[in-house]
């Protein structure tokens, strides 16, 4: 038969909506620290004392970062890579022997089997060698065919591909199209059934490793027939098949080496056997492997914050202004300051959200995207406070500086490359609506059908009831708790040390005082809820601090225990949730106090042409052409760039 393949569907933003409230992982069964935490609880039983990896796994784990470090500084130029906007082949080559392509895939596949605390170690450290290799290593096994496989593949899948994925083969995620984005209802690529196989049309954009991958994880709609659940599948394709073309490589103000691009799907045959899992399977599978692929961005922004911090504290000892050197006039040193407590709480949650992942004790869905919130929100910061400490320096390229006889420092550069991390694996604003949903979910679970139009007045009722029901214990536990005994955590204020316990005691209050306000923000929008992604918004960022705040704690009294800088941890953590705690009670005042209504009106009426007299003035040198691409699907008329690394 001949595969036709299917529009754009159009679809309503509550069919939208429903395709991804069916893709979430609907049950909660293992503990989840961070969604106690939106529920007022601290349950500091669940993350301290702080996991640790087993012996064994830290040995492999230390062993292959030596050899990775001495890698990085042999044979990554990453000067280079930013003049040439391109990762040269014998370093892509050389990490593959090295074994970096199987970081996370087990031993008996040929990979190197570390556990998520040493990837992102590893990850750390290549990234601060040159964030394009971070980008490639990170999208090959973070959201590629690895990660996918491990979990949802069969055995004759995983013995096929894994062996390949871990020493000679790059994968790339597809997932993205030129109209559609974090709205996968909409997805156009099709994969219709065709006997044995499936026959691929479509168009994907933004492919981080396209250019160059092997093998695809590709998601696509498979028609509902006969014999065929259908939606959205995934599945995994030959890079080299007949009709796959990659039509542009693209280039972008940041990781100047990363190999993405466009590729397109004309009449492609992927085999039955290709399926991972069942048809209409695809997104839970996509937002499951994100669980723990995006603890990899975070990780990257923990190198950078450490770089940030080198070059700070290098740079503001030997720069003087006034007499002294810029690190000891207060604007300079609060910067200072905020970027070394920053680094380390970063290091902090990353850490404990990776070895929880590795134990897998706990759910830690909110934690990986709070992680990648903060990471990215807070590297960009840090990035964008050094750029200011250097002055001229900090927006001169490294190029330029070393044309004129000074130290190659990029600082320009990783502010550009850190750019791209609110935005990667869900934007800041797309992490703030998932992470708030998991965080209402107790909510939603016993008063949902409440303020659900489409239920009848019985199930309202029954609603009715068991909220009822549900509110009335939980809500007299928000009233008082541990926060507001002085003797509560007192483990964390040992002699000589500061008292990091009145930190964790701030934090067992806010989260009750934020469960609250959530309660209260739910009784007053009902329904409309959802709407209101400014105050959602806040919630999360308030639940992130939360969060923060509890692992630099726990964090820094694991170093006073196991390492000779406990004295300095616990200043590092007392530092950032003073900063912490700032930030904290700024987003409690906005919940209430904010311009969110005003700032919709204008928004409307910027849309509808009403400012459009205060755009006169200027020239746009914008050029020609459609704000979003023609995506049709058909035979493609470009050049194939596709080249494979061999």
């Amino acid at each position: 038969m001949s595969a036709q393949p299917i529009q754009q569907p159009k679809v309503s933003e509550r069919e939208a909506r429903q395709v991804a409230e069916a893709a979430r992982e609907q049950d909660w069964r293992k503990p989840s620290f961070a969604k106690e935490l939106f529920l007022g609880r601290l349950r500091m039983d669940l993350i301290h004392p702080h996991p640790m990896p087993p012996p064994e796994d830290a040995a492999r784990g230390e062993a292959f970062l030596d050899k990775l470090r001495v890698f990085c500084e042999e044979k990554i130029d990453g000067a280079r890579i930013e003049r040439e906007a391109k990762i040269p082949d014998e370093v892509i080559n050389g990490l593959k022997e090295l074994g970096a392509l199987g970081m996370k895939i087990d031993i008996k596949y040929g990979g190197l089997g570390l556990t998520q605390v040493y990837y992102n170690k590893a990850l750390a450290l290549v990234g601060s060698a040159s964030p394009a290799i971070g980008a490639l290593l990170s999208a090959h096994q973070s959201i590629g065919v690895p990660q996918p496989l491990k979990i949802f593949g069969t055995r004759e899948q995983k013995d096929a591909f894994l062996p390949r994925l871990a020493r000679t083969d790059i994968s790339a995620f597809l997932l993205t199209e030129p109209d559609v984005g974090s709205d996968p209802a909409r997805l156009a690529t099709t994969a219709v059934p065709d006997g044995d196989a499936y026959v691929m049309d479509g168009v994907k954009l933004w492919t981080t490793n396209g250019v160059v991958a092997d093998l695809l994880v590709v998601m696509a709609r498979v028609p509902k027939s006969q014999g065929h659940k259908g939606g959205i599948t995934a599945f995994v394709v030959e890079a080299d098949s007949p009709g796959i073309t990659v039509e542009n490589r693209n280039a972008f103000m940041g990781l100047r080496g990363l190999e993405n691009g466009v590729t397109r799907f004309h009449q492609v045959r992927v085999p039955a056997a290709n399926r991972i899992g069942p048809e209409g399977a695809g997104l839970k599978i996509a937002l499951t492997t994100l669980n723990t692929g995006r603890l990899s961005l975070p990780a990257m922004c923990v190198g950078a914050g450490k770089w940030c911090l080198k070059i700070a504290r290098e740079w503001s000892s030997v720069r003087e202004q006034w007499g002294k050197p810029v690190a000891f006039h207060e604007a300079v040193g609060s910067k200072i300051s905020f970027i070394a407590a920053t680094t380390f709480a970063l290091e902090a949650v990353l850490d404990l959200s990776s070895q929880m992942a590795d134990e897998d004790r706990n759910d830690i869905r909110i934690e990986a995207a709070l992680a990648k919130l903060y990471g990215s929100e807070m590297a960009c910061l840090m990035a964008d406070e050094l750029v200011q400490i250097r002055g001229g320096r900090g927006f001169e390229t490294a190029d330029s500086l070393a044309a004129r006889g000074e130290r190659a420092v990029p600082a320009e550069q990783i502010l550009r490359d850190l750019r791209i991390n609110r935005i990667f694996e869900g934007s800041t604003e797309i992490m703030h609506l998932l992470i708030a949903r998991e965080a209402v979910d107790a909510h939603l679970k016993v008063a949902g059908d409440i303020i659900d139009p489409d239920k009848p007045l019985s199930a309202k009722a029954k609603a009715g009831a068991n909220a009822a029901g549900f509110y009335a214990k939980w809500l007299p536990k928000l009233v008082t708790g541990p926060g507001q005994l002085p003797r509560s955590y007192a483990e964390f204020h040992p002699a000589g040390h500061p008292d990091l316990s009145a930190h964790l005691r701030y934090a067992e209050r806010s989260a009750r005082k934020l469960a609250r306000s959530t309660f209260y923000a739910m009784s007053r929008w009902q329904g409309r809820m959802e709407t209101k992604q400014g105050f959602l918004g806040r919630i999360v960022d308030i639940g992130a601090e939360l969060f923060a705040i509890s692992a630099a704690c726990v964090r820094a009294e694991l170093l006073r225990t196991t390492t000779d800088h406990g004295r300095e941890a616990y200043q590092l953590a007392d530092a950032f949730c003073r900063q912490s705690r700032i930030r904290t009670e700024e987003l409690f005042n906005r919940l209430w106090t904010n311009t969110d209504d005003l700032d919709h009106k204008v928004a409307k009426g910027v849309l509808s042409g009403t400012y459009t007299w205060l755009e006169q003035g200027i020239v746009d040198p914008s050029g020609e052409g459609p704000w979003i691409a023609e995506a049709a699907p058909g035979p493609s008329q470009r050049e194939n760039v596709h080249r494979p690394i061999r």
